[in-house]
């Protein structure tokens, strides 16, 4: 793998064009159904895939994951890197397991055979077999129905307290492009890679919810009721805020979520959650929602957080490409809980706790960032994750510097005098404080490789910050700003590889990069 990753890194310009010219990714569109059981904390569903293969090949089966299963046993591959991770197996205790079940695949309507992964630990992914080949072109209808038992809420998905984090948990094929199929299970360290795919999502659920989701909600009174309420909660911030109470006298209600061309879906559901709502217009014109959920206590810092919403939605249209979807949201997640938070296309969960202002906003506005390195740019982050959480921890640091002179990695340990430097060099000295710092592992490591996930998010997110600064610097800001954004343009809705980001940039710049793409591979201090 490493041989096949420097290969990558290295390649000429000229490779990396015709790479681009036999670029292929899947086209899928989803239609879900899904009830809650709040009672029992689970899920009943069906779905239905319209699969489309734009890849040369012809395919015989199709791999899925079923990312409940991660959460079934001790024996899986989840529980055992928690387990392994010091730092991290403090997570597992008093939890309760959750699980997939009732599957029952038809491809066009004739049932499907099914084979369990060879690997015992990867329960959470499974191999659909084609009744018949699905050629290059041709498109499938793929269905099934199934249940999701919620496990308690350690590792992204579950319940804690009222509150249900529904994300990994519908069937969902795995992506497979230039390189193959890329099947892996479900890790607490190390996020996903994903097709890009449209959503109509139906769900069901009591009807004294607040829902945020994936998308734009098309139920024209609840989202009329959510944009009144919210708009008094913002406009009236220091007073007791206004409840959601139910649009309909029913116990239950079906909400409908559409979305077109993002790669995943999640939704979340509480009761009594404060909603604040505001407009985004960006330097376009282009107008879209915003969408702040928290839980109603008192001396909330959350009360200001559909301001970082929206200056991080502005910022990062300014510096990289324009914001592309109809909404953007985020939503408080489980108390006490200091995981920071975790991203889903248009939607965000924030766990980190609100001690003050410049770590809400700093968490909020890199969890939004994710929209891009993520979401409008879908890079393989498991073997990649530097593309993802690398580039987002870069312009984070430019957000925080830009709007507090603070950084999330040093807090309180920055010196006044430091603070009261202009942006330009307060960035300067919190990058060379940072160029001090140990950081043994290159950052072209995978996600499932780093031993703890300290050195995981040390190398990914800040090591990786630092590699973007040092090209920033050498080749002048405004430069560096122009390339990166071509890079956005270039690859937006698609899977780009480090050979894919290195060529755009070297394509905008003019120069040869190979000295600094080398640095990916580089153990150590640059």
């Amino acid at each position: 793998m490493q041989k096949y990753i420097l290969t990558l890194l290295l390649a000429t310009l000229s490779f990396s064009i015709f790479a681009q010219e036999n670029y292929f990714q899947q086209k899928l569109t989803y239609n879900i159904d899904v009830t809650l059981n709040d009672k029992n904390k689970s899920l009943k569903g069906s779905e239905t895939i319209t699969y489309k293969n734009n890849s040369p090949s012809t395919l015989d089966f199709i791999w899925f994951h079923i990312w409940p299963n991660a959460y079934k046993s001790e024996s899986t591959a989840l529980f055992k890197q928690i387990r392994n991770d010091t730092s991290r197996k403090e997570k597992l205790k008093n939890v309760t397991y959750g699980s997939i079940d009732g599957l029952n695949f038809k491809v066009n309507g004739k049932a499907a055979k099914t084979e369990a992964h060879p690997n015992p630990e990867y329960i959470d992914i499974i191999k659909v077999l084609l009744p018949n080949p699905l050629k290059s072109g041709d498109s499938i209808s793929i269905s099934t129905d199934f249940n999701v038992q919620l496990p308690s809420y350690f590792s992204r998905s579950g319940y804690a307290d009222t509150e249900f984090m529904v994300t990994q948990w519908y069937p969902k094929p795995a992506v497979f492009d230039r390189n193959g199929w890329h099947e892996f299970p479900y890790l607490d360290m190390g996020e996903f890679y994903s097709e890009y795919a449209d959503y109509k999502v139906n769900i069901t659920l009591p009807s004294a919810y607040v829902v945020g989701a994936t998308g734009t909600l098309q139920n024209a009174d609840e989202l009329k009721a959510y944009k009144a309420i919210g708009s008094k909660n913002t406009a009236n911030r220091n007073n007791q805020p206004v409840i959601y109470s139910p649009t309909q006298k029913s116990a239950t209600k079906t909400l409908t979520y559409s979305i077109s061309n993002v790669p995943d879906f999640a939704w979340f559901a509480d009761k009594d959650l404060v909603i604040q709502y505001d407009t985004v217009q960006l330097a376009s014109g282009k107008v879209i929602d915003a969408f702040s959920y928290y839980h109603n206590k008192k001396n909330t810092l959350w009360v200001n957080s559909i301001d970082y919403i929206k200056d991080a939605t502005k910022k990062y249209s300014q510096w990289i490409g324009e914001y592309e979807y109809p909404v953007v949201q985020a939503i408080e997640g489980p108390k006490n809980n200091a995981s920071g938070g975790m991203e889903y296309p248009t939607i965000t969960l924030i766990t980190s706790p609100d001690a003050k202002k410049e770590t809400l906003d700093g968490v909020i506005t890199h969890e939004v960032g994710h929209n891009w390195f993520m979401s409008m740019l879908g890079s393989n982050e498991r073997i990649h994750t530097w593309q993802d959480e690398g580039f987002n921890t870069f312009y984070q640091f430019r957000y925080e510097a830009e709007k507090y002179k603070s950084n999330s990695i040093f807090g309180d340990a920055i010196p006044e005098k430091i603070k009261a430097l202009p942006t330009d060099q307060f960035l300067a000295s919190i990058y060379g404080a940072l160029s001090n710092v140990p950081m043994e592992s290159a950052i072209e490591t995978p996600a499932a490789d780093f031993k703890t996930s300290e050195e995981y998010g040390l190398i990914s997110y800040a090591k990786t910050a630092l590699w973007l600064y040092l090209l920033q610097s050498q080749i002048g800001k405004e430069k560096f700003d122009k390339a990166f954004q071509d890079y956005f343009k270039d690859w937006k809705n698609k899977h780009p590889t480090p050979a894919d980001f290195k060529a755009s940039m070297e394509k905008s710049l003019g120069v040869n990069l190979d000295k600094y793409f080398a640095l990916l591979n580089q153990k150590g201090k640059f």
